[in-house]
Order: C-alpha cells, then structure tokens, then sequence
C-alpha cells in the first residue's frame, strides 16, 4: 500500500508508527550515557579523587536515587510550561553539559547535580510521547512499552564496554566524554525524527486552565497509580540489590575462574540483565501476542505480580547457592550468578515495562509526563530501602541476607495480586470509559 496521503506519524517502521523507533533510539543513546558514567562513578571517586569507599558509596546511592527524584517535578514542569518536546531538549543538553563537567574535577558535584537535574526533564518528556503515536484501540500500543524497554537495555547494556574500556585503557575522563557525545547522539536523533513524533498540543491559557482542574475520576486514578508506585517501592528494594549486594557477592563469594589464568571481570556480570532484556524481549511479546489471539490476555497487575514472584523465587535459589557455598567455605560457581541474572531478568520483564505502560495508559489526560514521573518516583524510595536493606549484608549470613531479599520480592507479589483482584472493576470501569487500560 501506498504511504501517499499517510501522515509520517500513521505510516509503519516494523510494524509500528516510525516515531517509536525515534523514542527507542533516542532512549537507547540516553541510557549509554547515563550508565556510561555510572559505571566509572564509583571507580573515578576511590581512585582519581581519592574519596573514601564508604563514603563514596553513600554518594552513589543519593545520585542514583535523586536521578528517580527530580522527574517528578520535571513531569509537572513539561505537563504545565514547558511541553514535552522542549523538555526533551533542555533536559538532554543540561545532562550532556552535565557529562562534560565530569571532566573538571572541581565541578564533581556541581555535574552530578546538572546530570540529575537535566534527567529529571528529559525522562518522563520522553516516555510519555509512546502513547500519542497509537489510535486509541490500536492493539500494537500493548507492545510498545516493552520494545522501548528494549532500547533503554541495549544502551546500558553497551556502556560499560565502551565507556568502562575507555576510562580504564586511557583515563577516566575519556569515559565521561564519551557518555557525553551519547548524549549528544540522543538530542540529535531526537531532532532529526521529530516530524514523526505525536504532535504538541498548542499551550494556551485556556489549556493551561483545564489542565489543573481536577475531577473525582482523575483524582481516582492519579491515587491508584500512587498506591502501585508504593507497592514497586518494595520491589525495588529487592531489585535494587543488583549493583550492590550482588555486585559485592560476585568479587567475595563467585568462583569467577573459567580456564587457565583467566577469570570473567565482576564487572562483566552487570551486562548481563540488559542481555537478558533484549534477547527475551521479542520472545515474550511473540507469546503474549499468541495467547491474545486466543482470548487468553492477564491484566497488567497480574502480571506485575508474576514477575515480582518470579524474582523473590530467583532469590531464594540464590540463598540455597551462597547458604551451602559458605557453609562449606567455597565460592559459588559463576554459572549460578550468571543463571540468576537470566531467571530474575525475565521476572523483571513481566513488572518494569509492564508497569511503566500501566502508567502511560492510565495517566489523566494532560497529566501524562506527571503520572509517568510518579512511575520513577518509585524508584527514589526503592533505592533507599535497597541501600538500608544492603546495610544487613555484612551482619547476616550470605544465605539469609537472600532469602531476606526473595522475601521482600514476594511481599511486592502479594500486593500486586491481592490488589489486581480488588481493583478488578477500576479495569473495568476504565475500559468501558477510556479504552485505554489495564487489560490491554
């Protein structure tokens, strides 16, 4: 058929409108920046500027978790002022700006604050284009969060490779320039595939009224979203665990040895969940598309709360692993640490991009960028609780400290569940209503 009279953002790139492919790589160069640094963070404060470990640490979580804080009011800056669009653009250049100040070491704090600031507008502007590009009942909307997820993978998932490699080969200061040209890479995308973006709504006064008026159905929605993020705050702290506990549990208790003199870098095994990720992915939408063409489709709850069991259930096999390596004064092999990533990373499949879409497709009307921020707002408490529940891990038996973590996974499940049951008629209610919903 011909794409003649087809407005670019109707028109497909496989097969779905061409702007997802523009937020996915856009997203994908974005997250090569972010974890780019990330993964020099640490290393650059205990070795160039010579921080002490545990303060640095103390560090890296408040900046990890400000980076989830500050899109919350960045959300409501792009719903009310500013627009999604430009957003996007301030956001990206202030964290671009930000990556670059890395190199001076005197503006240490002052770039880590640029970069959390500018995060703060930038993430939620652009997760919150993905529901614009669909009509409403396009049934292809239910994927498209997942494939974005897809893109948010593959950056971290080469980050660390380039920018790691880099920073260790030729000074950590190259590795900061390069997490600042994927910056870049990302603002240029961004610019260069705007024409297939959903339109922005003229901002007006009038706009602007309606915008803050609030009636019982919004207010509903925006406390029930509020209610879910609590409950993936428990989730995150297990989740979370995954640069800390695990990343410490991987140097002191994994044989890493493979052959020879040589023994996979620790490092190496935090790529792995972005693997997962993205080679999963296309499988999974695959099964949920069949099983939708037979009428079988679970809410989104239910979902979240299959992939929040999945991942209690990932750590409970770990404590049985690490419980009888200790017990028996030896390290683990690396095979169990590797096959925990892949059973966790699928269990995180079924409750982050879930979720995330949950948001999106929830969210009031005008108040699309503020309810996906409410989303990652979820994961500032969750790396505090992650931080204070890492605190157990030198008290507590390796074993123990796991099964405390699987423990929290399940009491995230529980609540997913027992609330997906109750809220059942919410579903239903904004299905008959919006059509934009839960069992999407």
């Amino acid at each position: 058929m011909s794409n003649v009279n087809v407005s670019p953002q109707e028109r497909n790139w496989f097969g779905h409108p061409p702007g997802l492919t523009i937020l996915f790589l856009t997203e994908m160069w974005e997250m090569f920046s972010f974890f780019g640094m990330r993964a020099l963070l640490v290393y650059y404060m205990t070795k160039q500027l010579d921080i002490h470990q545990q303060f640095a640490s103390l560090i890296y979580g408040a900046y990890a978790a400000f980076v989830y804080f500050t899109p919350v009011f960045g959300g409501v800056v792009a719903d009310r002022w500013l627009g999604k669009r430009n957003a996007v653009l301030i956001g990206g250049a202030t964290m671009a700006l930000g990556h670059f100040m890395m190199a001076s070491e005197a503006l240490f704090y002052p770039a880590l604050a640029t970069i959390a600031l500018g995060n703060g507008l930038f993430l939620p502007s652009l997760a919150s284009q993905i529901e614009g590009l669909y009509r409403e009942g396009d049934p292809r909307s239910k994927s498209a969060y997942n494939v974005y997820y897809v893109g948010v993978n593959i950056g971290a998932f080469i980050a660390p490779l380039i920018c790691g490699s880099l920073g260790e080969a030729y000074g950590w200061h190259w590795g900061f320039a390069a997490a600042g040209l994927g910056m870049l890479t990302s603002l240029v995308i961004y610019l260069s595939g705007s024409r297939y973006l959903p339109p922005e709504t003229r901002r007006t006064a009038a706009t602007v009224r309606t915008r803050v008026t609030l009636d019982q159905s919004t207010w509903r929605r925006l406390a029930f979203l509020i209610g879910i993020a609590a409950i993936v705050v428990v989730f995150r702290g297990a989740y979370e665990q995954v640069g800390n506990t695990i990343a410490l549990w991987a140097d002191a208790g994994v044989d890493r040895h493979v052959a020879g003199s040589w023994s996979i870098p620790m490092t190496w095994f935090q790529s792995l969940d972005s693997l997962v990720v993205f080679t999963a992915t296309p499988f999974l939408l695959a099964r949920w598309s069949r099983l939708a063409k037979r009428g079988i489709e679970t809410p989104w709850l239910k979902k979240m709360a299959f992939g929040a069991a999945i991942v209690g259930i990932s750590y409970v096999l770990l404590a049985l692993v690490a419980g009888w390596a200790q017990a028996h004064g030896t390290r683990a092999h690396w095979g169990w640490l590797t096959g925990w990533f892949v059973l966790m990373t699928l269990g995180e499949l079924y409750i982050l991009p879930v979720g995330l879409g949950l948001f999106g497709r929830m969210a009031p009307e005008g108040l699309r960028a503020t309810s996906i921020a409410i989303w990652f707002f979820a994961g500032f408490f969750g790396n505090l609780l992650a931080g204070a529940l890492g605190t157990l891990w030198s008290p507590l038996p390796h074993g123990w400290f796991f099964m405390l973590i699987g423990a929290v996974a399940g009491v995230a499940a529980t609540l997913l569940y027992v609330v997906g049951l109750r809220m059942g008629h919410v579903e239903k209610s904004e299905n008959a209503g919006l059509a934009t919903m839960l069992s999407r």
